[in-house]
């Protein structure tokens, strides 16, 4: 069942909204070669709670982190280490907290020093796929005008967009109804109604779309060892149009 949220319900996520932003902006400083991604792990977990939110993926289902920390060649659900980052990574932060009883969720990808030009453009990509399909989340539109924006640009790039794993709803759980690929064909999907708050976190593959789960149960990689890029943003549907919560 979806869950419709009234204004005052979207301005509490927006709080948490806000603290994730905040948090992305001082990720962003600390990025460089050398610095660990479990460095990265525990001050955003610290910058969270120091905040008045809690941090939502610790513990869920097993999962042993505050954050998703993945890099390169993994798509999502990376576990964060000691490994120093090296000049010409990619780095992919998904964040989650809650506060005040309501959640928000948002990816970053980061460029660690100076990126190839392949990295670079994959990276924009990523980036503009997320940019594009935001203003198609309004009243009336289909999920299928949403991801379609997507799939488009990617593919016309030469790239592909992860299927097996999903965006999803979200208010007072990270993950609720409807969940959805980010592919597929323009009219076609759930129609989109005001108050419908879900995250849009298109995966991007320099490669195949195909992707496997390593031997922790929860790192997952590009089949053929390629680059995968990903950017998110937790979004509400209003009458005035998308609002972005964690922008």
């Amino acid at each position: 069942m979806i869950i419709l949220k009234t204004k005052e319900e979207m301005l509490k996520m927006r709080k948490a909204g806000a603290i994730l932003s905040a948090c992305h902006k001082e990720i962003a400083k600390m990025i460089r070669p050398g610095i660990t991604t479990l460095a990265i792990n525990d001050f955003a977990e610290k910058f969270i709670t120091d905040h008045g939110a809690e941090q939502v993926t610790k513990g869920f289902k097993g999962y042993p982190f505050a954050t998703c920390a993945s890099v390169n060649d993994v798509i999502a659900h990376g576990f964060p280490n000691t490994e120093p980052l090296q000049e010409g990574d990619i780095v992919k932060m998904d964040i989650v907290c809650r506060y005040d009883g309501w959640c928000a969720d948002t990816c970053q990808t980061y460029a660690v020093g100076n990126l190839s030009p392949q990295a670079a453009r994959l990276v924009q990509v990523a980036r503009e796929c997320l940019e594009l399909a935001i203003p198609q989340a309004v009243v009336g539109n289909r999920i299928g005008d949403v991801v379609h924006v997507i799939q488009q640009h990617a593919e016309r790039a030469g790239y592909s967009i992860v299927r097996d794993l999903v965006a999803h709803g979200i208010g007072r759980s990270m993950h609720e109804e409807p969940s959805f690929p980010h592919a597929g064909k323009p009219g076609r999907g759930f129609r989109l109604q005001e108050g419908m708050v879900f995250t849009i976190e298109p995966m991007v593959n320099a490669g195949k779309l195909e992707m496997f789960i390593d031997f922790d149960g929860w790192t997952a990689r590009t089949v053929d060892g390629s680059l995968s890029a990903q950017f998110e943003h937790t979004i509400a549907v209003t009458k005035d149009g998308p609002w972005v919560l964690t922008e």
